[in-house]
């Protein structure tokens, strides 16, 4: 089996990953929610893994990285736990539903939403995002790569153009441990993290972090191990986001995806980059198909069979050539709409890919093209 859904998830993880992440499932405590030692033990391993992500990602503070179950909860908590009636705000149709639907619940609460739209080259259009950007806005959101292309936007040339008020909110979902991300440096006020894709955690890891700039109400309620007389959720962070028992495991995992990446990242982007650029290259070159992306370190290659809808193709790759990929609209149905398409092939690549993997993929692609 040949695994091209990276961007769904991450297929193959790291050995000190799954070691890790065995030894929290066979014998864990809840951290944090009682006072004996191994939950207390339990805790101290969070804390190191919040550290850990906080500093890798170059985070503001330790108490504001916040665990969450995967991208799009802590998507939700900077968007419906930041915008207020009457706030305005600028984001673009190269976003996921993770945006876009908490976006359009809060039109309903009289928040007013403006679109940025894409280039004739299919690049998010930095100028028409600017010159949507007015001094009232009070939030721009931007993903950091389409998961649909993979295109990206200059996120430094954003944070320099918009007025320094503005909160600039990040979907970091396809590019977190794909390359390097500094959230000081960028001036990014909150970055999502999905912790199951590029950063090699396992499926229920996610994280939140953000800026002094911004207090997220919680939009879950319930019980932190703190404060447990007050009837309210605790005023301060983590504990006022973290409800509820956290995912130990998923955590632990986090904490060794980073560890992993801190050594193999930057061999694992090039040899991504690489074979992104190896298969465009190849697709190219092959009649009745039509390429949507450009070469991007992020392992995304998405493409149209010109004679097959493309959830019969990724279908027929997986049944008959054992080939995973994912067809359809991928969650991002405004992006489509602004490509002119009702749903693309997606290859999406990791390092734990090969280049005869890429080969045996462009040799499929031929024979389902060539049936004409």
């Amino acid at each position: 089996m040949i695994y091209f859904d990276n961007a769904a998830t991450g297929g193959f993880k790291p050995d000190g990953v799954i070691s890790a992440t065995a030894a929290a499932i066979k014998f864990g405590a809840n951290p944090g929610r009682s006072g004996h030692k191994l939950s207390l033990a339990c805790l101290e391993r969070v804390y190191a893994c919040r550290k850990l992500l906080c500093s890798f990602l170059g985070g503001y503070s330790y108490d504001r990285t916040v665990f969450t179950k995967n991208c799009t909860e802590a998507l939700n908590i900077a968007i419906c736990g930041v915008l207020k009636e009457g706030d305005r705000v600028v984001t673009t149709v190269a976003e996921h539903n993770s945006v876009l639907r908490p976006l359009e619940f809060l039109k309903g609460k009289g928040v007013q939403v403006e679109y940025a739209p894409l280039t004739e080259e299919g690049e998010i259009d930095h100028e028409a995002l600017f010159r949507l950007v007015t001094d009232d806005t009070r939030a721009v959101i931007v993903t950091l790569a389409s998961n649909v292309t993979g295109t990206s936007p200059d996120i430094g040339e954003v944070r320099k153009k918009i007025p320094e008020k503005t909160l600039l909110i990040c979907d970091g979902a396809q590019a977190c441990g794909h390359v390097a991300i500094d959230m000081k440096r960028s001036g990014i006020d909150a970055l999502a993290v999905a912790g199951h894709k590029g950063m090699c955690g396992i499926q229920g890891s996610g994280a939140l972090l953000f800026s002094e700039r911004m207090n997220p109400d919680p939009v879950l309620f319930g019980g932190t191990g703190s404060e447990s007389f007050n009837l309210n959720m605790p005023d301060f962070y983590p504990d006022r986001l973290e409800s509820g028992t956290l995912s130990y495991p998923a955590i632990v995992s986090l904490g060794e995806g980073v560890l992993y990446l801190q050594q193999n990242m930057k061999t694992a982007a090039d040899k991504v980059l690489s074979m992104t650029e190896y298969l465009i290259d190849g697709l190219a070159k092959i009649s009745g198909v039509t390429v949507y992306s450009q070469p991007n370190p992020f392992g995304i290659v998405a493409l149209n069979l010109n004679n097959m809808q493309s959830e019969i193709a990724a279908y027929r790759l997986s049944e008959e050539f054992a080939i995973c990929v994912r067809g359809g609209l991928h969650c991002a149905p405004l992006m489509h709409a602004a490509l002119n398409s009702d749903g693309l092939v997606r290859a999406s690549l990791s390092g734990f890919n090969s280049m005869n993997e890429c080969s045996q993929f462009l040799q499929a692609i031929k024979k389902l093209a060539a049936e004409g």
